[in-house]
């Protein structure tokens, strides 16, 4: 199986999460190709050569995803999205994850398959929430059978 994450970060709280959802994966999916990059350097091929594409972005202004990298990829790819099967996480510092819930709402417009609950974590993922990202990985397991 192929998987990437595909991120953006402002703070590196979210690139965190990323590596720590890969390193999740990982302990339960070691056949599988795990690709980990940052959106900037993320292609179409990314998103169609993987069987589950998880996308990561910390909320921006008034809880939105960022209208600078990660919301003109999605745009510019959202072909490659319908029908794929994706999960969304990241971090924010304020409000109670409206972002979340509106980046959810655009991908089902595209046609992704949202196959896990969204992770949102406040600021930087340690404790409980590093412990939930490692187990957020796990769970793409379960999705790829």
């Amino acid at each position: 199986m192929n998987i990437a994450i595909i991120y953006w970060t402002s703070t590196g709280n979210t690139e965190k999460m990323a590596h720590l959802i890969g390193q999740g994966i990982q302990q339960v999916n070691a056949d599988s190709a795990l690709t980990i990059k940052p959106v900037a350097k993320s292609e179409w091929v990314d998103i169609e050569q993987s069987d589950i594409v998880l996308l990561g972005c910390s909320a921006m202004g008034v809880e939105e995803i960022d209208t600078s990298e990660m919301e003109p990829f999605i745009k510019q790819h959202a072909q490659a999205f319908a029908d794929k099967s994706i999960a969304l996480f990241g971090s924010y510092g304020w409000g109670d994850g409206e972002w979340m819930q509106e980046w959810e709402a655009m991908m089902d417009g595209l046609g992704a398959k949202i196959e896990l609950d969204s992770l949102i974590v406040n600021e930087l993922p340690e404790g409980a929430s590093k412990e939930a990202c490692i187990a957020f990985g796990q769970s793409v397991k379960g999705v790829l059978r």
